[in-house]
């Protein structure tokens, strides 16, 4: 019976921290986004968020967006500093067509950095990136 249940593998969406300028506060920023590269839009997309360390848990961030058009990104939330030396976890489900889809992207203690921009797809800016 497990057999017969296909789990769709994930390609196209990717989650991204990106260094920008915050126009309110006059402060540099890091935002967690989503992006979806695919031809199709995706509904129902949940994302469950957490840090995690040998002796440190973060409290459970949730979000929904209920469609991420197809080629475009969101803003998930804002990250603070002091979270990028603990791992970091961003587990995502959504509905492509009439398909379930799950997958969970982890940014590594210490990997979200400047020093390890590289250019988004569909964003005009750089950032940090997890396929």
């Amino acid at each position: 019976m497990k057999e017969d249940i296909i789990i769709p593998k994930v390609e196209g969406v990717y989650i991204a921290v990106v260094n920008e300028y915050n126009d309110v506060y006059k402060t540099q920023d890091w935002n967690a986004y989503i992006i979806n590269d695919k031809e199709v839009d995706l509904d129902m997309v949940l994302i469950v968020t957490s840090g995690y360390s040998e002796d440190k848990m973060t409290s459970i961030f949730r979000k929904k967006i209920d469609v991420l058009p197809k080629k475009s990104y969101a803003k998930i939330e804002l990250m603070q500093e002091e979270l990028f030396a603990i791992n970091n976890t961003f587990k995502v489900s959504f509905f492509e067509g009439n398909k379930m889809c799950d997958k969970t992207y982890l940014f590594r203690k210490n990997t979200i950095n400047l020093k390890a921009l590289q250019p988004l797809p569909l964003m005009s800016v750089k950032g940090v990136l997890v396929k």
